[in-house]
């Protein structure tokens, strides 16, 4: 399996209060799988300990059958530099940078920048931004900047990605748009992608649709991935 959690809690504050309660499931290698629930439900909780940014209060997270809570902090920002790629509802881009460099920030981290330019430059061009690589992040849309947000997140070819309401920030055209990025993505290279989202359309693409009410599972659906409606230019 690709990702395996057992038994998951995480509880904050004093006297601890159960956010997530003995939680357990599996994704497998290239599945395209999505958490969703209320608001409150423990999804975002349930993905950043998924994705290692967070740490069960008990249970297991293993990644690649690798527990990660085991894992020394060097090699686990090596394994996350490497192997992951986060896309979150801000688009987080530094602001001084250029779009090609913001694309390729973790390659620059990992010591592989030049290497990975031409990949950079294919992927902006693969995602209509080709025209835009030396602007600056103010000079672009809201949807373009979730674009170059997704390729920063695919520079380094990773085996999962972790997305944290990528469409929440966006209108509906280039919402649509985004999530049709990542089934291409998914077809394309397997890459295993588990994302949140409020959006019952949305969470309807994924292979499966896991469903959170107060902290639990409440249903775990298997979906015939679905095509968003209608495309639409960003």
């Amino acid at each position: 399996m690709s990702i395996r959690l057992e038994n998951v809690v995480k509880a904050f504050g004093n006297p601890p209060i159960e956010v997530i309660k003995g939680v357990s499931f599996e994704v497998k290698d290239g599945e395209f799988v999505s958490l969703t629930g209320k608001s409150g439900s423990g999804k975002s909780t349930l993905l950043y300990m998924a994705s290692s940014l967070d740490n069960p209060t008990s249970g297991k997270v293993l990644l690649q059958n690798q527990d990660i809570a085991q894992m020394e902090q060097k090699a686990l920002h090596r394994f996350r530099n490497q192997h992951m790629g986060f896309i979150f509802q801000y688009h987080y881009l530094l602001p001084e940078f250029t779009v090609l460099e913001n694309v390729l920030m973790p390659a620059i981290k990992a010591g592989v920048a030049e290497k990975k330019r031409d990949e950079a430059i294919e992927l902006l061009e693969r995602f209509e931004l080709g025209h835009s690589m030396n602007y600056l992040p103010s000079q672009l849309s809201g949807g373009e900047s979730q674009r170059v947000a997704i390729a920063r997140a695919l520079i380094m070819q990773p085996r999962f990605i972790f997305a944290d309401e990528p469409t929440g920030a966006l209108d509906s055209a280039n919402a649509i748009n985004v999530m049709q990025i990542f089934q291409e993505v998914n077809r394309t290279t397997g890459c295993t992608i588990v994302y949140v989202t409020h959006d019952a359309e949305f969470a309807a693409m994924a292979h499966r649709q896991i469903l959170l009410v107060d902290g639990q599972i409440e249903s775990i659906t298997a979906n015939k991935a679905t095509q968003p409606k209608k495309k639409r230019a960003l």
